[in-house]
């Protein structure tokens, strides 16, 4: 891959310091450090970029721009007649997203007798959970605990996690290994069996399992291959493009849109989980994006549309390493295990400007700072980025380290002619997890009766950052509860007439408040046609 002349001079700058910088530790920041830090660069505290809702449960609190005009716009199935008396699909839970969540809320709620589908706008499997890398959280090895996960985990949240659903997450997450282990996820162990673990940013101890670098898909191959050996049904290509209350307005189903073909079909449902995954696709502030391509926040907005509430969705994750260069890349994940490993960030000019596990939006805003302000970043032809010095894991870990621990990484950069072994590779912010979604309590459910929400759709348990490992982490954990909550909830639910009369009573907001748009809503998918 041809590196311009800048380039490869920064380049020979951080090979001339790099066997003093593998060993060089900077310092962690102050807590006063790393607020102002936030405060001046992170794109969280960019005031321009943030819209305040005027209608809706959450009326009167800011959210990015993007997401604003969605959760304000019009619903799909506004000038629809649909008939709800005979619908085409009946279920005791309706599962509306097949990525690790959703297919974790299958395998319980199957577990429990309840008759139970899932819904997916692509396949099965086609999520974020594919894409996640580095590994999962869990505290249990003798050096750890459950409340030593907590305290890392509250205070990489800035404090703001929800205390029961950050108990939660902890506290089962031992057991979520082993139920992974179980039904065959192959993690990384050591000739005697025992479990490898590692550290991530903002942890202090190694509790992070993985499969080389393909712990996502890993676990995402074991779950799905769980949900058809069951014979659970998984109605593919078809996505929920509005919810369904009963009269009582309660939960009740969705109304579905096959998308190659726009059929429109009612799916009724005692009890409803929306697991849809994140936002990436929505590119907040045009930044590059680490989501898979059906990553546009629909569960936010469906949920939204029908009264549940929202919580801390003024919070993004901005993944500091998203791949810079080559163009073809742009945004791609590199995984923090590759700093977990002993890779460091260095600048244009061969130094280390910060500690390699800081928490990730401290990561973030040292990075855009090392850019902008400290005009210490190299410049490429779509914008610009930081070093990330590969090379230094094998010199402090052993030739071969990197194909063995870290082989997407290899695979993925030397696509393009760029051997990580032996040269660093660029990186920049990326768009990469949506902190905030739809408020639940620890049973899973929303303030809307019988609507459940798991995974990155749900807002709260990492508070407003999260800490790498505990994403994979809350989709089996809060996955699983909510299939079986959901389960053992349809139990008793007596479905009355469904209606979509909150369509109407939306619309009727939209106009009270002046609301002048043309958008509807969910996205569904990205647009990337050219203007």
């Amino acid at each position: 891959m041809y590196h311009d002349e800048k380039m490869l001079e920064s380049i020979r700058k951080v090979e001339a310091n790099r066997e003093k910088n593998t060993t060089l530790e900077p310092r962690r920041m102050t807590a006063e450090e790393k607020e102002t830090l936030l405060a001046t660069f992170h794109p969280d505290y960019i005031e321009s970029e943030f819209r305040t809702l005027v209608i809706g449960p959450n009326k009167g609190e800011k959210v990015p721009i993007e997401l604003s005009e969605l959760l304000q716009a019009h619903s799909r199935v506004k000038d629809l007649k649909i008939d709800l008396e005979t619908p085409d699909y009946d279920v005791d839970v309706l599962i509306i997203g097949g990525g690790g969540a959703g297919s974790s809320a299958a395998i319980e709620a199957h577990e429990k007798g309840a008759n139970v589908m899932i819904v997916t706008k692509l396949r099965i499997g086609d999520a974020n959970t594919m894409m996640a890398e580095g590994g999962i959280q869990a505290a249990d090895k003798p050096n750890d605990s459950p409340a030593i996960h907590y305290v890392d985990a509250l205070g990489g949240g800035h404090f703001a996690n929800k205390p029961e659903l950050l108990y939660r997450l902890v506290t089962e997450a031992p057991e979520a290994i082993q139920w992974l282990s179980n039904l065959g996820v192959e993690f990384d162990k050591a000739p005697d069996g025992t479990m490898i673990t590692t550290h991530g940013g903002g942890t202090s101890r190694k509790r992070m399992h993985a499969a080389k670098d393909y712990s996502g898909a890993e676990i995402m191959r074991t779950l799905r291959d769980e949900v058809l050996n069951r014979q659970i049904p998984v109605v593919d290509f078809t996505s929920a493009i509005e919810l369904i209350l009963d009269e009582d307005g309660k939960a009740a189903g969705a109304v579905l849109q096959n998308m190659e073909t726009g059929e429109i079909l009612v799916a009724r449902a005692k009890t409803v989980i929306i697991a849809t995954g994140g936002c990436g696709r929505l590119h907040y502030q045009g930044f590059p994006t680490s989501n898979h391509y059906g990553a546009t926040a629909d569960g936010l907005i469906l949920g939204y549309r029908v009264g549940a509430k929202l919580l801390y969705a003024d919070t993004l994750q901005y993944h500091p390493t998203g791949a810079a260069f080559p163009e073809q890349i742009f945004g791609a994940l590199v995984t923090e295990k590759v700093r977990s490993l002993g890779a460091k960030l260095i600048n244009c000019e061969g130094e280390v400007f910060m500690h390699p596990l800081e928490t990730r939006d401290v990561s973030a805003a040292s990075i855009i700072r090392e850019c902008k302000e400290r005009g210490k970043g190299v410049q490429t032809p779509e914008g610009q980025g930081v070093w990330l010095d590969t090379p230094m894991i094998e010199l402090k870990n052993g030739e071969g380290t990197i194909e063995k621990r870290i082989p997407a990484m290899m695979r993925m950069f030397g696509k393009y002619g760029i051997d990580i072994r032996k040269e660093p590779i660029l990186v920049y912010p990326t768009l990469h997890y949506q902190n905030g979604g739809l408020a639940i309590s620890a049973d899973n459910m929303t303030n809307v009766e019988n609507l459940f929400v798991a995974g990155e759709a749900v807002g709260g348990i990492h508070g407003r950052n999260r800490l790498m490992g505990n994403s994979l982490l809350d989709i089996i954990v809060f996955g699983r509860s909510a299939g079986k909550n959901a389960a053992d909830k349809a139990k008793s639910v007596t479905l009355k007439k469904l209606t979509l009369a909150h369509v109407d009573a939306f619309e009727k907001e939209i106009a009270k408040a002046g609301i002048e748009t043309e958008t509807v809503s969910p996205k569904l998918l990205p647009d990337y046609t050219r203007k």
